[in-house]
Parts: C-alpha cells; sequence; structure tokens
C-alpha cells in the first residue's frame, strides 16, 4: 500500500463531500486507502459519506474526541508507506498526490512533506510553509514585526516570508491541513500528541520529525485549495484561547525551562491582547450603529423639543418637565430601536424597507401605550410624530452616508440580485443553473460559459472559458462558478489566481451535490454557501420565529384548559406548550425526512406537511414543502400552519 489518506470530519459535510470528490480523481493509480474519521458530526456527515462514497473506510466516533486522537485512530491501522494528514475543508488537484509520493520517494531523508496552500480566492496562504515558534519569534509575531517586515529573515521566521513561495525548501514546520508524513518515521518518532485537542499537534510532530533525523520539506509544485478554519472561527474568542494554550503546551513539552517560561508570558500577553481586541471588534461591529441612531434620534428629538415647547405648547414661558426629557423621550427612542432591531433593520446586509417597518411599528406601539397613560404624562402626539419621522430620516441618512462612504459592514442591501455566471459542460451547467433558479431568489442574470470555442456554439453558452475575464467585465459578473465535474482542480486555481483583481467571488459546484463551496459568504471566509437554501437560518428570521414562538404560546397557554381538548393528545399539548415557551421546541419545524441539507431550527411539533392534514404526503413532496418553508419563511407561514394543524399541537 503506497498511501493512507486520514481526514477527520466534524460538521463539515459539504466540504468533506468535495474534498473526497477530489481526492477520488487525486488517488487514480495510486495503490491507497482513505480514512474518514467522524468526530460525533450531527449534520449528516456520516450517511453521506455511506451514501456517496462507499470505498472510505468510515470510523464514526460517538463523542468528539479531538483531532489528535481522531487522526491516531485511523493511523494506528493505516497500511500505506506513507501517511497523509488531510482536513476535509480542502481540494486537490489530480496530480497533487502523485507528485508528493514522488518526492517522497526522491528524498529518502523527508519524514514529512507540505505543499502551496490557496485559499478560495487562489491568494497564497502563508501558512504552507512556517518556521519554528521560539519565544524570539512568537515576540516578532505577536506584537506585528513579522508583518512589517515579512523579507527580513530576523523579523519574518514565523512563516518564512523571506522564503520564495515558488521554490522547494526545507522548513521547520508543516501544516495539519496537509501534511504526508513517512509511516516509518511516525514509527520512530511517535504519533500526533493527544494533549493537543485543537491546534498545535502538528507544530509538536514537525518538531519531532527533525529531532528524530528528518527533514521536512515545502514542496510548492503540488497545490491545494484550503478553505480554512470551518470547524473553528478563527476570529473567535474560542480560537484565541484554544490555539494559544496549545502553543503553551508545546513550550513546555519541548523548550528549557526558562524559555518555556518567557513563551508563556508571551502566549498570555498574546491572549489577552487578542481576546481583548476580539470582544472590542465585536462590541463595537454589534453597537456602533446602534448607538449613532440612537444619539442622533434624540438629539434630534431635543430640538423637535425645544422648538414645540417654545412655539406651541408654552408659548408665554414654561417648560416641559425633567421626567419627560431624562426618561420619556429616551423610552422612545430605545422603543424605536428595539422595533427596527426587530424588523431586521440591523441584519446585513442593511435593508432600508426594515427600517421603514421597523419606525412605524415602533410609533404605533408608543402612540397606543401613550393613550393608556394618566394625562400628566401625556405630553404631546406631536412630537411623538415629528420626532419618528426625524428617527426615520436620520436612520435611513446614516445608513446612506455609511453605504456611499464605502464601509463594506454597513452596506445596503445590494446581495439581492447577483450577476452569476456558470462554467462548465452543458448538462452540469444546466444543472447547477436550475439549482440556483429554484433556491435563488431573484437572480439578476445567470450566463452559462463553454469549456472550449467549440462547445461555445451551442445554445444557452455566453462565450468559453478562455474569454472569461472579459465575461467578467462586459456582463458585471459578481460570482463565478465551477463546475468541478467537469474543470480540473488545476485549472479552477489557475483561473482563480489570474483573476485575483477581478472584483468576484469563486464558487464550486460539486457534481451531484445541493452545495456550493466558496471563497467567502456573507460573513466570513471560507463559509460553506449554500445558494440561498437559508432565509429561515437568518438571524432575523430565527429572532422573529423565536419571538412568534413565545407569542402564540403566551396566547395560548390562558385558553388551554378550553383548547387542550380540540387536540388528538390534549396533555401533550399542555407539555408542548410548555416546551415552546422555554425554547426547546419550536411550533414548526421541518418533517423527519432530508432535513440535514437545510438550515438548522428548533424540533418543530408541527411541520409544513400539516398544512395538508386531509392527504397523504410523498417523501419527496415532504422534502420540497420542507425546503420551501426554509427558503421562503415569513411568520405568516408558521400561522397558517398552526391553524390548519391545530389539532396535532399535541404531537409528541
Amino acid at each position: 500500500m503506497r498511501l493512507s489518506i486520514v481526514i477527520v470530519n466534524y460538521n463539515v459535510r459539504y466540504f468533506l463531500e468535495q474534498c473526497l470528490h477530489s481526492v477520488e480523481e487525486a488517488i487514480k493509480g495510486l495503490e491507497c486507502e482513505v480514512f474518514v474519521v467522524d468526530n460525533n458530526s450531527v449534520d449528516g456527515s456520516n450517511e453521506m459519506v455511506i451514501a456517496k462514497f462507499p470505498w472510505v473506510k468510515l470510523i464514526a466516533n460517538k463523542e468528539n474526541t479531538g483531532f489528535s486522537k481522531a487522526n491516531n485512530q485511523a493511523i494506528s491501522i493505516a497500511k500505506g508507506d506513507y501517511i497523509l494528514l488531510l482536513n476535509p475543508d480542502t481540494l486537490l488537484e489530480q496530480d497533487t498526490l502523485r507528485k508528493c509520493v514522488a518526492f517522497m520517494d526522491e528524498h529518502a531523508d523527508a519524514g514529512g512533506l507540505g505543499i502551496k496552500m490557496v485559499d478560495g480566492k487562489g491568494k497564497f496562504l502563508p501558512e504552507s510553509k512556517r518556521g519554528l515558534p521560539t519565544p524570539d519569534v512568537a515576540f516578532y509575531k505577536i506584537f506585528g514585526l513579522s508583518s512589517l517586515f515579512p523579507k527580513s529573515k530576523l523579523f519574518g521566521k514565523y512563516h518564512l516570508s523571506y522564503l520564495d513561495n515558488n521554490q522547494t525548501h526545507e522548513v521547520d514546520i508543516l501544516s495539519g491541513a496537509f501534511m504526508m508524513l513517512r509511516k516509518k518515521t511516525i514509527e520512530k518518532v511517535g504519533s500526533l500528541d493527544e494533549t493537543f485537542f485543537m491546534y498545535g499537534e502538528d507544530i509538536d510532530l514537525s518538531y519531532r520529525i527533525t529531532k528524530g533525523g528528518y527533514k521536512n520539506y515545502y514542496f510548492p509544485e503540488a497545490r491545494i485549495i484550503h478553505y480554512k478554519g470551518e470547524s473553528t472561527k478563527k476570529s473567535s474568542i474560542n480560537y484565541v484561547f484554544v490555539f494559544y494554550n496549545a502553543m503553551i503546551i508545546f513550550a513546555k513539552k519541548h523548550f528549557s525551562q526558562n524559555n518555556a517560561r518567557l513563551f508563556s508570558i508571551l502566549i498570555h500577553i498574546a491572549i489577552y491582547l487578542r481576546a481583548g481586541m476580539a470582544i472590542l471588534t465585536r462590541l463595537l461591529q454589534t453597537l456602533l450603529l446602534p448607538i449613532m441612531d440612537a444619539l442622533v434620534i434624540y438629539l434630534g428629538s431635543l430640538v423637535i423639543v425645544n422648538y414645540w415647547e417654545s412655539h406651541v405648547t408654552y408659548t408665554i414661558g414654561g417648560h416641559y418637565p425633567d421626567i419627560f426629557l431624562l426618561l420619556i423621550l429616551p423610552l422612545y427612542v430605545v422603543v424605536w430601536l428595539f422595533s427596527v432591531f426587530v424588523a431586521g433593520g440591523y441584519d446585513k446586509p442593511l435593508k432600508i424597507r426594515k427600517i421603514i417597518a421597523g419606525i412605524l411599528a415602533g410609533s404605533v406601539a408608543i402612540l397606543v401605550f401613550y393613550a393608556l397613560l394618566p394625562s400628566e404624562f401625556r405630553f404631546s402626539r406631536a412630537i411623538i410624530l415629528l420626532s419618528g419621522l426625524w428617527a426615520l430620516i436620520s436612520m435611513i441618512s446614516i445608513r446612506l452616508i455609511l453605504h456611499f462612504s464605502g464601509f463594506k459592514d454597513y452596506r445596503l442591501g445590494y446581495t439581492i440580485n447577483k450577476r452569476f455566471i456558470i462554467a462548465g459542460e452543458e448538462n452540469e451547467a444546466n444543472r447547477v443553473a436550475d439549482l440556483l433558479h429554484k433556491t435563488l431568489i431573484n437572480p439578476a442574470f445567470i450566463g452559462l460559459v463553454s469549456l472550449n470555442r467549440d462547445e461555445e456554439k451551442a445554445t444557452g453558452f455566453i462565450g468559453s472559458l478562455n474569454q472569461i475575464s472579459e465575461i467578467i467585465s462586459i456582463y458585471k459578473i459578481d460570482e463565478v462558478i465551477f463546475c468541478a465535474r467537469d474543470i480540473p482542480a488545476q485549472q479552477i486555481i489557475d483561473i482563480m489566481s489570474q483573476l485575483q483583481q477581478n472584483e468576484v467571488d469563486f464558487k464550486i459546484a460539486p457534481p451531484e451535490s445541493l452545495s456550493i463551496i466558496g471563497s467567502n459568504s456573507i460573513n466570513t471566509t471560507g463559509d460553506l454557501y449554500v445558494i440561498d437554501i437559508n432565509s429561515v437560518g437568518k438571524p432575523n428570521n430565527l429572532r422573529n420565529k423565536r419571538l412568534f414562538d413565545l407569542a402564540v404560546a403566551l396566547v395560548l397557554l390562558p385558553l388551554s384548559p378550553v383548547l387542550m381538548w380540540i387536540t388528538k393528545n390534549p396533555f401533550s399539548f399542555i407539555v408542548n406548550l410548555f416546551k415552546v415557551l422555554l425554547g426547546i421546541r419550536s411550533f414548526v419545524g421541518y418533517s423527519n425526512r432530508d432535513n440535514n441539507i437545510l438550515p438548522r431550527i428548533k424540533t418543530g411539533v408541527l411541520n409544513p406537511t400539516d398544512v395538508f392534514p386531509d392527504k397523504k404526503i410523498s417523501p419527496e413532496t415532504s422534502s420540497r414543502l420542507n425546503m420551501l418553508y426554509a427558503r421562503d419563511y415569513k411568520m405568516g407561514t408558521d400561522l397558517n400552519i398552526i391553524w390548519r394543524g391545530f389539532r396535532n399541537l399535541g404531537r409528541n
């Protein structure tokens, strides 16, 4: 056996699917075995592997054992001369494995091999080659000197950035995303240290390889796409603590006591700096816009109050009481902001119509509450209306200013009508186009690009792959989707690298899959992008769904002594009401079929099939209803399902 490939998976089903498709192509002509070790995923990964890749040796753990232990499970039974540790969020070129095996055959001193990694836009990933993180190297990295002076042999040691990215080099540290190891080397220096749960284990093993008398090589003639950080988001506070604590474990294990202590001090400084910055950044991103809105609305309302009291209410002297200015008026502002929040006015991309809906709802709520107050607290309806108008004008103005100033985090809703091109052969390109039409609401344009000029003449193609730069420019394309069944990964990477300067996103459509994997989504680079089968999973819809559940439960609970006898299972009806109130269940969820491909929501008492209580629903229809519910979620849909399926609200 020449090669054993080990992939550890944790809840990244769609990335794993694409990865295994690329592995299937890359192992052709090699005597090879492939292990997938799943760490108790709940996204249907195991079922997908069994159904689509029966040649894979699946190890399904019943708990998340961590990266090191999961890899060691497969390493202990691997039969290959070489063992490849491979991340699931990667895509191999067809000749990647053959080139790497040949390199290892030719270099008997090689204990480990890493290769050139690029991200989903074709940009080189600096972690492809790294130096040993000694205290001085860690200092240069933590305090930014390595970024300021990347070509310096002194300051650029962390990513060895002074070495040519396109030349083979000996390196200290390999990346665990793609780490080819000689089996004999592992038998000599040992497998991954299971003290490391996640992160740091690749550094530790790389160091032990060099201490064992072998060399680690960086080999840029083979490439992969690495989407980076799908199992743990690298901007998260959790990542900061896990990663840097792994560095402390490494230092205590391998450095002298004094160096380990110095390293630990530096790492703790880094932890507090990074964690503090992460918390501050997140707070600013979350609160900056609401704070701006609150200040502008309140200050503008004070101007309105000052004018109204001097020209209308107290024309011969007098002022509104302090309680109005310091308590009542700020409460108005809070109600408007809360209403805008509930309406989704702070969700990104920003949408003006949600601002309008929120301000109108808030104004109505304030006026209703105003009418219930004692006369001494009813100061002026006109001020409410004028301040509400000012709130609407100011909030829209703030967003327009931010949008046209170029702040990416505060762009107005420009992603609704994207323009796509799909590159592939006719059948597969049409399949992906059909997926877009079914799951994406109002795509502005979908064009097909052929693989060569001969196919270009076929009906439906707007050009060929060698014209892609011109097509992007002429048709003002936002996203390019490559059909992985028809286009080799090497060609995809080459095209992405050539088009780096274009303001477009790149996606890859694996064969026979509902997923489209890409360089970035709404939030972060490297996220899975399933074309807009995610309406119900959007933050504002999840929030509205929860508020809807609470409101309905609070209405039904006082009436439950009567309503319970209408349902098929009266006592379970009461239990379900409390489960919904506590957030354990929702009134409406998916039916139990094929829901792994859809956004995750709470288990429902009812499901979309309850709209047709007297009809027998086929599995295909049930799946379609689930998809439509997920894509086009509205609170009115939940209300309709509850109304039609009320008798089933006692369902267990």
